[in-house]
């Protein structure tokens, strides 16, 4: 069973670093944006997408988290 958990263990984690990166760079593009222009439509959407990306982020860690206590469980339910 581990032989499974452990590679969606990977792909969570990796998922959880691109959603922190776009998350990231979604920030950086709003503060960038606020800065040249004071057009708040762009504002907005830029936040928007930060937004989505930080609850994907927190989607992933919730899942791996989820990962983490089966294997535990498992790992413990075996000795």
């Amino acid at each position: 069973m581990n032989y499974i958990l452990i590679p969606i263990l990977i792909v969570l984690c990796i998922m959880v670093v691109v959603s922190l990166v776009r998350g990231v760079v979604a920030f950086i593009k709003t503060t960038k944006v606020d800065l040249e222009s004071g057009e708040a439509e762009t504002v907005t959407e830029m936040q928007l997408m930060q937004n989505r990306a930080m609850f994907s982020r927190i989607k992933y860690q919730a899942a791996a988290i989820a990962v983490v206590a089966v294997i535990a469980l498992l790992a413990s339910g075996g000795s």
